[in-house]
């Protein structure tokens, strides 16, 4: 596993080449074909990874279970990347990308790339090997991972690089290289992709110790040298252009790091000679005076917009755009899986065409196509009027190219028409609205929909109810889903075993769950969701209003690919979804057992949501639902409701003067769920990665009696929160261990790491649980893993004891 490389891709390229073009018949006739067709002005900034069947998911799982070699694993890899660059070909895609491609995430394909490895993973210099990027990524038995987070305001993660004074920079992973090769020998001239120099910089975060005196931008001319060896090389290898994504020209910065864009891509200058830069933006308006920044760098051929999420942008484009440049027009939609108004993005270009003139405009998608699902001819079940309304990222990549060609004057009528029909179907469909839960959101907006007394007494009740120790210790919700687990769903999904059989071994793993619960000696109990297949996902299909895929994936994190659920509608809920599941838990055991909900912004932001209306107006219609069935738990008897919002921040607009407004629907609309339970009924809420520092007082205005949030991989950061003043009276559980990493914690480095949250936290509202839940792990981790959190809370108590 050592020797193997996350670059060594070049020797399958012939293997690949031999299977795509077996004769030179056919290579020619390819050519030819290229040739016709990408003489048309369109550009892909990148495409999903994980394949139409989640291929390189299957093929890295098995790689890291021991069960195939470094070689079968590349392979796979090498297969997918040419099948994607012939596929954008044969489309007519003029600028195809290259290194967009991952074994498990761009940023860290970057921290490979500059030999940027911390020093924890005993990395000596040479290539980066797959042991060392997949320990940064997922750690291993002696070592934790590196920090997830949010990309953006994606559900991506990317991992965070780990950086400071002594970093000894080098070029490590030649793999941007030996992709743009591995295309050029199957006949594809590719734009290779690299994450751009400052952005890197401005994403990555001081090492321990150094969070408030160290500034990431005094390494940029430490990287730079790095990029220049990339540069030089992309060009003797033939590269013709280069893309930069700089997406962190989107966010509010101030003149200091713009400088630092200006110096950049100055020293840049002379390496970038002969080629052509795209620099690459992304998700939101660039602010005006990053835009005047961008347009006035050296050395850039072109630059790229988001005009789908970035609409302020064409202001800024239509008064002004620098002569002679190329301007790579966003206007394919990259978030979302609705079909493009042809014609309106038409209009679009044409109008932006009249600015920058002839030949300079390139029609492209709004950001990578990562985000999306990847072919809707995979969607056989999907039903077939809804089907006419969406495009998935095979179907926008025909998108962009037929954009490409009407703007150059060759109209396809039929596919135009095409997409005038469905665009007009969607609008008057009759299973689009609903009155009445149209009035009923319509409502909520002249309340504030708090519960009636406040969490302190709440808490008070609660207690007395629940009689709970000292460090109570829970799980987040899901518990390892097996294979028999998944199989069982599965077969009964397709009719092949009956309700009875199904509830009967649904009621068996959780009946097991509920033991090894109590065997652990956990305090507040979980069913572990063995009926769920994904906590988003699991309730749309319960709900009115949502559509569903067969093979609708996205990728997460890693191998990790979920399969958002498509809002079309007005949403409600016809009947109770988690009752009777709940109920049957609770029954086998004394101890509180908690239900377990995803909350509505969270539902709405790991979906995908129709666009012809507010998003709040979407996530009011989800908490009304959401609201029908915490009711019913409650009135079921259960004590203790999970609200899961884990989400919350994922939502939060990248510009600041936008992020007031979506807090406060976002946060009225979770208050909504839970406004009329009793007080001794106690809400808990969890949340994952993300950083919540700077919305801790939305947090707070949640008003959920207990929340769980992500602490121990990202360097317990919650916790710095609470050391600068903010008081914080609700129960809350700072997560003590990792769950994205196999690696099982020591009771003492649980014990520890409570003993860091005493120091800010008071006593009687600390809880002990992992950062998330525990669905991806094995039952070998999961046991002594919960096994070591419930001895180190039982440590502390006695401790907290003896000191009274």
């Amino acid at each position: 596993m050592g020797l193997a490389s996350i670059s060594s891709v070049v020797p399958l390229s012939s293997l690949i080449l031999s299977r795509t073009l077996s004769s030179s018949k056919n290579r020619l006739s390819f050519l030819r074909f290229n040739l016709r067709f990408r003489a048309m002005a369109s550009h892909i900034v990148g495409y999903p990874r994980m394949g139409p069947k989640r291929e390189l998911k299957f093929a890295l799982e098995s790689f890291w279970d021991g069960k195939s070699s470094a070689e079968d694993l590349q392979k796979v890899a090498a297969e997918l990347r040419a099948s994607i660059w012939k596929q954008m070909a044969d489309a007519g895609i003029k600028y195809i990308p290259s290194n967009t491609f991952s074994y498990y995430d761009q940023v860290l394909d970057t921290t490979a790339m500059l030999g940027a490895v911390p020093e924890r993973y005993g990395w000596n210099g040479g290539e980066i090997g797959f042991d060392a990027y997949f320990s940064m990524a997922r750690g291993n038995a002696s070592v934790t991972a590196m920090e997830m987070t949010k990309w953006f305001d994606t559900n991506y993660h990317f991992i965070v690089p780990e950086l400071g004074p002594n970093v000894k920079f080098s070029y490590a992973s030649h793999k941007a290289v030996n992709e743009f090769k591995e295309a050029k020998a199957l006949g594809i001239e590719t734009v290779p992709v690299i994450v751009g120099p400052v952005s890197y910089l401005l994403l990555s975060k001081p090492a321990k110790g150094l969070e408030k005196s160290f500034s990431l931008l005094s390494l940029i001319d430490k990287i730079l040298p790095i990029y220049k060896e990339v540069v030089t090389e992309l060009k003797k290898a033939g590269a013709t252009w280069i893309q930069f994504d700089e997406p962190t020209l989107v966010l509010d910065l101030d003149s200091h790091h713009l400088q630092a864009f200006t110096h950049a891509y100055s020293e840049l200058e002379s390496t970038v000679s002969g080629l052509n830069v795209l620099i690459e933006t992304y998700f939101a308006d660039v602010p005006a005076e990053a835009y005047k920044t961008l347009t006035s760098l050296k050395g850039v051929t072109g630059f790229g917009f988001d005009l789908v999420r970035g609409t302020k942008t064409l202001d800024l484009i239509h008064s002004g755009f620098p002569s002679g440049k190329q301007l790579f027009a966003g206007v394919v939609d990259g978030r979302n899986i609705w079909a493009n108004d042809l014609a309106a993005s038409l209009n679009t270009l044409k109008s932006l065409e009249d600015k920058v003139g002839k030949g300079n405009l390139v029609v492209s998608t709004s950001c990578s196509l990562l985000h999306t699902a990847v072919d809707l001819a995979n969607e056989t079940k999907l039903d077939k009027e809804i089907k006419s309304w969406l495009a998935f990222a095979a179907q926008k990549v025909h998108e962009v190219n037929a954009l490409a060609k009407a703007l150059s004057g060759q109209r396809d009528e039929a596919f135009f028409f095409s997409n005038a029909a469905a665009h007009s179907s969607r609008k008057f469909s009759p299973r689009v609205t609903n009155e009445n839960v149209q009035k009923a959101a319509a409502s909520l907006k002249g309340s504030d929909h708090r519960r009636a007394t406040d969490v302190s007494a709440r808490l008070d009740a609660q207690q007395k109810k629940l009689g709970l120790p000292v460090l109570p210790t829970t799980t987040i919700g899901s518990f390892p889903q097996t294979m028999d687990l998944r199989r069982v769903r599965r077969e009964f999904k397709a009719k092949k075993i009956s309700e009875d059989d199904y509830v009967k071994a649904i009621k068996d793993e959780i009946n097991k769950v509920v033991v090894l619960q109590e065997e652990l000696d956990i305090d507040v109990l979980v069913h572990g969701e063995p009926e769920r297949n994904d906590m988003v996902e699991y309730f749309g299909e319960q709900l009115s209003g949502f559509a569903f895929t067969v093979n609708g994936w996205v990728q997460s994190y890693g191998s990790r690919c979920v399969k958002p659920p498509i809002i079309y509608g007005d949403v409600s809920r016809p009947k109770a979804m988690t009752v009777f599941w709940s109920s049957m838990a609770q029954s086998m055991t004394k101890r509180p057992m908690k239900g377990m909900l995803t909350g509505p912004v969270t539902i709405l932001n790991w979906s995908f949501v129709r666009n012809d209306q507010p998003r709040f107006e979407t996530c009011y219609q989800i908490a009304l639902a959401i609201k029908d069935e915490v009711e019913d738990l409650e009135r079921a008897g259960i004590t203790v409701i999970q609200i899961d919002e884990a989400a919350l921040r994922e939502g939060l607009p990248l510009r600041k003067s936008e992020q007031a407004f979506y807090l406060e629907w976002a946060v009225h609309s979770f208050r909504i769920t839970n406004c009329s339970v009793q007080d001794t009924t106690q809400i808990h809420t969890h949340m994952c990665y993300s950083n919540f520092n700077d919305i801790i007082h939305s947090i707070i205005d949640m008003d959920a009696d207990v929340i769980t949030i992500e602490n121990s991989r990202s360097d317990e950061k919650l916790l710095s929160v609470f050391r600068e003043g903010v008081k914080y009276g609700a129960g809350i559980g700072p997560g003590v261990y990792d769950i994205h990493s196999p690696r099982i914690p020591s009771t003492e480095e649980i014990a520890d790491r409570i003993n860091k949250m005493l120091a800010v936290l008071e006593t009687n509202i600390l809880w002990v649980n992992p950062d998330c839940g525990l669905k991806t792990r094995k039952y070998t981790e999961v046991k002594p893993a919960l096994s070591n959190m419930v001895a180190a809370a039982k440590l502390l108590r006695t401790q907290l004891a003896r000191a009274k």
